[in-house]
């Protein structure tokens, strides 16, 4: 039996067990996860190289995931619509879809699958996972943990292991009833089309290209810590790292200054170290692309400040991260580099920054820091960031449970997490009840009357 098979095979019970009774079931794994925060903490920075208070963040990240589960399993409202016809009830009911398929990253390695599994499973479907093969034993004790509490339902998380095969089984299977993906958006182009020719449906969770505006209101101090953590936070490794810094022409040499003598605090080392700020990239290879990203940068005549490669160990590549400044836009600072890569400009009309920002493929996460309201309205107007987050004196990098989190453009439109995000993983029956005697049709249409 396929591993979908099997998958559906389990979710012909689980959709039966009520509501409620699922959310118990995820708060439980939740608890379960809560008191081995530790050792999964550290897995996780042993196999995605995250320093260690990110990867205790992630773990929280899941235990919220869990109790928000349990209170959605009580809130799978429908509406009540008025009707147009005497003697009739108008409402939308919700049903599970049945499997969803999932693919997640390195770079969160646990918590991606969270929000997805918790809201699909809390729905009554079942979820195949494909994690990334770098982080494999991640997914292995998660699921472990999983079987731990489930018992009866062990096969609502079912894991294939493997490479891009095993994500184009997924896409290509019809019994995947929604393929989940987060990663790059060029994986996202390879497997979309291939869901979208079976008629599927997909929910993308793809790359960033995240910008930070400084107003020249903005406490520039605050600004400095915020937008640092955002920039080399995962070692520039999240799909809302910030990447591209408009920075009013008025502060511009102050801000920068600021953030230069900030970067050379950074304490980079072993991820596993508490008081260690950056940890290393994923691989030689995020470095060496790293490298010829700077060396082009510096071909262009441009002034790099870090970029500097550290040799602390034998096999991980470490590296001081990077800021470039830039005159005017160019072609290099609309790709997403996944490394700690930050470009610096200037502006003097926030109408060009907010343009500047906008101006590229992506659309996941946005800020702007100002302590001007009108500013600050603007940016989250329509004639503003056209992201699928906008941060108002915060930087790009994070986001609470409670929100729906997603981006527009190449990103994906994807929104997993808060908000009403579950309804993605949801299928909507829209129901009409006739309780009178007589055949009335909507739209005042007679038929077959004496």
């Amino acid at each position: 039996m396929s591993i979908v098979k099997k998958s559906q095979a389990c979710q012909v019970n689980w959709r039966k067990l009520p509501a409620p009774k699922r959310g118990r079931l995820i708060l439980a794994w939740g608890r379960v996860i809560e008191n081995a925060q530790n050792e999964l903490a550290a897995l996780i920075t042993r196999e995605s190289k995250k320093v260690i208070t990110e990867s205790m963040g992630e773990i929280q990240e899941i235990i919220d995931m869990c109790e928000f589960a349990m209170g959605l399993s009580r809130q799978l409202y429908g509406l009540t619509m008025p009707s147009e016809r005497e003697h009739h009830r108008l409402q939308e009911l919700w049903h599970p879809l049945g499997v969803v398929g999932c693919i997640t990253a390195f770079n969160f390695p646990m918590a991606v699958l969270a929000w997805n599994f918790c809201l699909a499973a809390m729905g009554g479907n079942t979820l195949v996972w494909k994690p990334s093969p770098k982080t494999e034993g991640c997914a292995t004790r998660l699921k472990q943990l999983w079987d731990a509490v489930a018992i009866e339902y062990k096969d609502v998380l079912l894991i294939s292991y493997g490479g891009a095969d095993k994500a184009l089984d997924l896409a290509d299977d019809p019994n995947v009833k929604l393929l989940s993906a987060t990663g790059s958006c060029e994986m996202g182009k390879s497997v979309a089309p291939r869901v979208a020719k079976r008629l599927g449906r997909c929910l993308l969770e793809l790359g960033g290209n995240n910008a930070s505006i400084i107003c020249p209101s903005a406490d520039l101090s605050f600004a400095v810590k915020a937008l640092t953590f955002a920039a080399v936070g995962t070692t520039g490794q999240r799909c809302t790292t910030l990447r591209r810094l408009f920075v009013h022409d008025t502060i511009y040499e102050t801000f920068i200054e600021q953030l230069k003598l900030q970067y050379q605090k950074l304490r980079i080392g072993d991820p596993s170290e508490p008081s260690t700020q950056i940890g290393p990239l994923i691989s030689q290879e995020s470095g060496k692309k790293m490298q010829q990203v700077l060396k082009y940068c510096r071909s262009l005549g441009l002034v790099v400040h870090g970029g500097v490669p550290l040799a602390l160990d034998d096999h991980d590549y470490y590296v001081t991260p990077a800021l470039v400044e830039v005159d005017k836009p160019i072609d290099i600072m609309s790709e997403e580099t996944f490394a700690p890569i930050l470009y610096v400009m200037r502006y003097h009309e926030l109408s060009d920054a907010i343009a500047m920002q906008n101006n590229v493929k992506q659309g996941l996460s946005s800020s702007i820091f100002t302590n001007d309201h009108s500013e600050a309205e603007l940016f989250i107007s329509t004639e503003g960031s056209d992201c699928g987050l906008a941060n108002i004196n915060i930087g790009p990098s994070g986001a609470e449970i409670g929100g729906a989190f997603g981006g527009e453009k190449e990103t994906g439109g994807g929104r997993e997490s808060g908000s009403d995000a579950w309804k993605s993983y949801m299928r909507r029956s829209t129901v009409t009840v006739n309780y009178g005697k007589r055949l009335t049709l909507s739209q005042g249409i007679r038929f077959d009357e004496k």
